[in-house]
Parts: structure tokens; sequence; C-alpha cells
């Protein structure tokens, strides 16, 4: 009985994979090429997101300042869910919905590039992060889930917006995470020529 119950998470992740492929391949090209725009011009991205979002958020900074699968200069990124002193200092002395906007407005420049992941789109503290790049002249690029919510009104034309349409959070992120490995090797392809990924 639990053999099949694992067995299913792993057809329903498939499925909606495999689902979502012709939908989001044309937003994740889009953030691709923002995000090269970004760092070829000495931009960074900022990248903010709550409890599993916040391991992308980390996840994907790592591998664009480490690497991704293929050896590479350095490129720019910060997760704003990593430092417990700046979070807790101001969630305490303003709001939680202000901990990554302070950031954003304190670290982004113009050019620069915010990945905001939220999987309801209704992250009160990302909204407020997106507001604060747009004040800074940054590209967002929102990474969502079920129909988007709030996000879907907070974005311009000139952001991206990559909506995972299912409901459970479990599934969406683990197509977001799906969207950002496809970013990272993007980013890769386009700066260093393409080639097959490794064994």
């Amino acid at each position: 009985m639990l053999e099949l119950r694992i067995q299913q998470h792993f057809i329903d992740s498939a499925d909606l994979k495999y689902q979502s492929a012709q939908s989001l391949s044309k937003p994740i090209a889009a953030a691709i090429q923002a995000i090269l725009a970004c760092v070829t011009s000495g931009g960074k991205v900022l990248a903010c997101g709550n409890g599993g979002s916040a391991a992308d958020a980390q996840h994907f900074s790592a591998e664009f300042v480490g690497r991704f699968e293929r050896e590479r200069p350095e490129l720019g990124a910060i997760a704003l869910t990593t430092d417990t002193s700046i979070l807790t200092a101001i969630a305490n002395d303003y709001a939680f919905d202000r901990v990554f906007s302070r950031q954003v407005r304190a670290l982004g420049q113009a050019g620069d590039v915010l990945l905001a992941l939220s999987t309801s789109g209704n992250s009160a503290n990302v909204l407020a992060a997106v507001e604060a790049a747009h004040e800074r002249e940054m590209t967002v690029v929102a990474l969502t889930g079920r129909d988007g919510g709030k996000m879907t009104h907070a974005l311009r034309e000139t952001d991206v917006h990559i909506c995972v349409p299912h409901e459970r959070t479990a599934r969406i992120q683990e197509v977001h995470i799906l969207a950002l490995h496809c970013i990272c090797d993007g980013v890769d392809a386009q700066l260093l020529g393409e080639q097959e990924p490794p064994p």
C-alpha cells in the first residue's frame, strides 16, 4: 500500500511536468533571456521566497555563484532568505511583510533581476519585494502556482511569470525546481555554447 502511494507521487509529478513542458517553455525561455541580459551587464539576481521556496531561492543562488553542471565564471546571485540577523531585525523592528523588500531596496539596482517564488502567488513579503524591485527598475521573474494569485496583478509587461497550473504545493515546488534548473542550463548554454549535459 505504501509503495503504491509512493509510486503515485512519481506518476503525478511526471504527469504535471510533461503537461507543463509546452506551456512553460516560453516563459522559462523569457526568464533565461532576462537573467542573461542582467548578468552579462554586470548585474545580479536577488532571490526570495518562504519555506520550500526559500530553499529554492538558496538552491538557485548556489548554482549561480558556484556552478550548475559546467565550469564557468561566477554569476552574481544573492538569496535574501539566509541572513538571520537581517531577517529577524526587519521582522522585529518593522514587519515580516518587509523582510525582503528592505533588502531589495538596499541591494537592488537598475538592471538587476528579482527572482520571486511563491507557490500561491499571494505571499505578502514576496509581493512587497516585487514592488520594491519595480521602484529600483529591476525586472521580476516570478514563479507561482495555481492561478498565480495576486502576483498576476503585481507584475509588469516587462516581467516574466512562470505559473504552474496545479493546486498541490508539493507538485508546484517540484516543477519550480525543474524550471530553475532549466534557467541555469539555459544561461550556461547561452554563455558557453550548447553541448550535451554530463551523464
